[in-house]
C-alpha cells in the first residue's frame, strides 16, 4: 500500500525552515552580502583514480598523432620552428632572466616574512596555516587522524608555502629521454629553474648545449647536421655528473646572496614579495606557452622538455599497467608552480577560524596570504575566492542567517 506520509512530512519541513516575516530576512542578510556553498574559482581535489584535465582535447590529440603517423610514411623535409628546432626563443630570453630574479626575490621577501608571521603545518594531512593562532576547522580526514578531525599543528616554514616541484636537467632538450638506468646520474633541480635554462638563462653549474644551426625532421625523424659537439661547446669532461649530492648546498648558497634588500620593514617586504610572485607567475605563462613541460597524468612528476623521462617510478592508480611509467601529458602552470591553498583571515585582530563559521571563509594562496597579512595589498583577481564581499557573522548570529 502507497504511504504518503513521507510526502507530508518534507512539506511539513519546508514551512518549518521557510521564514515567516520579511524582517527576518531583511537581518539575515544583512549579516552578509554573498554565501556560496563553494568556493569560486579553487581546483577541485582530484580523486587517486582520476586523471588531471588534459589541457588539449582528446580528440585533438588524436588528430595530431594521425597526422604524425601520415608524415613518418612520406620521405619529405619538415621545417620547424624555434625552440623545437633546437634555437632559442630570442625574444623570451629576457622574460627566462626575469623569471629567475622574480624567484630568488620571493624566496627572500617569503623567509623575511615568516620569520614574524608563524606558517603551521598539519603533521599527519599535511594541512597549512597561515597566522597565529591555527585555526579550528575539522577538516583532518585521512588515515591516522583524529576522530574529531581536527589537525595536529607544528611550526612550518618556507618549504611549506612554497613547495619545490624537481625536474630532471637535461643537457640537450632534444635528445634521448632520461632512462631508468640514469636517474641517478643526471640532476634534479627546480623544475622552474630548468625551464629557465632551456630558454636561455646560463648556469655554469648545469650546463646545457646551445645550438648555432636548427635540426630537422624528416620522415618523422629528428636529423640534426651539426656535429655532436661543436667548437664552441664544452666537450663535458668537466662536468660532474653526480652533483645532485651537493644541489641542496648549492642552491641555499646561491638564495643567500639575494637575501640583502632595501627594505627593513615587513609591509615593504611583503609589497615587493608580491610583485616578485605575481611577475614569476606571468613569466612562467609566457615561457610555457613556447617551451613544453611535462606532467603525470597521476601524480605530480614534472619534466620540463618536449618529452617526459622513462624512469620507472610512478606508484599512482594502475602503475603496474604502465611497468611504473608515468602517464605523461601536457603540464600546466599549477603543475610547475603550485599554489598551496590556505585559510584567508580578515581580521588579524581576531585571527581564530572555527568550525561553526567554515562556509563564511574565503581561501587564498599560501604566498598571497603570508603576504596579506604582512601588509600588501590583493589584487581584484583573488577577490572571489578570499570572499571579500562576505561579512562573516558572530556564533550567536550565524543560528539567523539563512
Amino acid at each position: 500500500m502507497f504511504c504518503r506520509r513521507p510526502f507530508r512530512t518534507l512539506l511539513h519541513r519546508r514551512q518549518i525552515f521557510t521564514p515567516k516575516s520579511s524582517q527576518a530576512k531583511n537581518y539575515s542578510s544583512a549579516l552578509y552580502s554573498t554565501v556560496q556553498s563553494d568556493l569560486a574559482e579553487l581546483p577541485r581535489n582530484l580523486k587517486k583514480s582520476e586523471r588531471k584535465p588534459w589541457v588539449t582535447g582528446i580528440n585533438e590529440l588524436k588528430r595530431r598523432s594521425r597526422l604524425e603517423k601520415q608524415e613518418t610514411r612520406v620521405v619529405r623535409e619538415a621545417t620547424l620552428k624555434p625552440p623545437e628546432n633546437g634555437l632559442l626563443v630570442k625574444e623570451l630570453i629576457p622574460v627566462a632572466h626575469d623569471v629567475l630574479t622574480a624567484r630568488t626575490q620571493l624566496l627572500s621577501c617569503v623567509s623575511r616574512v615568516s620569520d614574524s608571521i608563524a606558517v603551521y603545518v598539519c603533521s599527519v594531512c599535511g594541512d597549512v596555516h597561515v597566522g597565529d593562532p591555527p585555526h579550528k576547522i575539522r577538516t583532518c580526514n585521512v588515515s591516522g587522524s583524529k576522530k574529531s578531525k581536527e589537525h595536529t599543528w607544528e611550526r612550518g616554514g618556507v618549504d611549506n608555502i612554497l613547495p619545490v616541484v624537481e625536474s630532471f636537467h637535461l643537457y640537450d632538450r632534444l635528445g634521448k629521454a632520461v632512462s631508468h638506468n640514469e636517474r641517478l646520474q643526471v640532476d634534479r633541480i627546480p623544475a622552474i629553474v630548468e625551464l629557465c635554462i632551456q630558454a636561455g638563462v646560463e648556469i655554469p653549474e648545469y650546463p646545457t648545449r646551445r645550438r648555432d644551426f636548427p635540426v630537422y625532421r624528416v620522415a618523422g625523424r629528428i636529423i640534426d647536421f651539426e656535429k655532436k659537439f661543436p667548437k664552441n661547446d664544452s666537450s663535458r669532461n668537466d662536468i660532474n655528473t653526480f652533483g645532485f649530492w651537493d644541489m641542496a648546498k648549492r642552491s641555499s648558497s646561491g638564495d643567500e646572496k639575494s637575501i640583502n634588500s632595501p627594505y627593513d620593514n615587513l609591509e615593504g617586504f611583503a609589497e615587493r614579495g608580491m610583485e616578485a610572485f605575481e611577475k614569476l607567475h606571468v613569466g612562467v605563462t609566457k615561457l610555457m606557452q613556447k617551451y613544453a613541460v611535462q606532467t603525470c597524468g597521476y601524480c605530480s612528476e614534472v619534466q620540463v622538455g618536449p618529452k617526459g623521462h622513462r624512469v620507472r617510478q610512478c606508484q599512482a592508480f594502475k602503475h603496474q599497467m604502465r611497468d611504473g611509467q608515468h602517464a605523461w601529458q601536457e603540464a600546466t602552470i599549477d603543475d610547475i608552480f603550485p599554489p598551496i591553498y590556505v585559510w584567508h583571515v580578515m581580521d588579524t585582530r581576531n585571527a581564530l577560524l572555527v568550525d561553526a563559521l567554515k562556509r563564511y571563509y574565503g581561501k587564498l594562496p599560501a604566498v598571497v596570504e603570508l603576504f596579506a597579512q604582512g601588509g600588501a595589498e590583493v589584487g581584484e583577481s583573488y577577490w572571489g575566492v578570499m570572499r571579500g564581499d562576505v561579512v562573516v557573522p558572530s556564533l550567536d548570529e550565524e543560528k539567523l542567517v539563512v
